[in-house]
């Protein structure tokens, strides 16, 4: 006898092109992507602050996911929204994502805009001005 199919939890609902408008949960709540997970966590990092890949990963439950976060990052420049991705740096602060910006020089020019110091490519003070989302939220 076979086993009957699970059936898949969420709804989607399509237009009647085929395209995909919106995924509904079970709850009836609009499902919300990891980069949107990603961008409403990085709007709430305090200017003057700054995180990790990592640690916004790790806040949202995806510790192995600091990559995925940085592609999240570097796709926020097409977003509508003003997400202050320069406010997010590697586990040893450094500036591993300025190749995204407009300029070589503009996620720094951004940080010290902010009062942050950066030599070398690198945040000064870094566990000063650290920003933990699990601890702070």
């Amino acid at each position: 006898m076979a086993s009957p199919k699970k059936k898949n939890r969420s709804a989607t609902t399509k237009s009647s092109k085929g395209d995909k408008l919106k995924q509904v949960d079970p709850s009836g709540k609009k499902s919300v992507s990891f980069f949107e997970q990603v961008y409403d966590l990085v709007e709430q990092i305090p200017k003057g602050r700054v995180t990790t890949y990592g640690a916004i990963a790790r806040s949202l439950g995806s510790g192995l996911s600091a990559r995925m976060v940085g592609w999240a990052l570097n796709g926020s420049f097409l977003s509508d929204r003003k997400i202050p991705a320069q406010r997010v740096v590697n586990r040893n602060g450094q500036l591993s994502g300025k190749a995204h910006f407009p300029t070589p020089t503009r996620m720094q020019e951004l940080l010290e805009k902010e009062g942050i110091t950066v030599l070398n490519d690198t945040i000064q003070n870094f566990s000063k001005v650290f920003w933990d989302p699990a601890e702070e939220l």
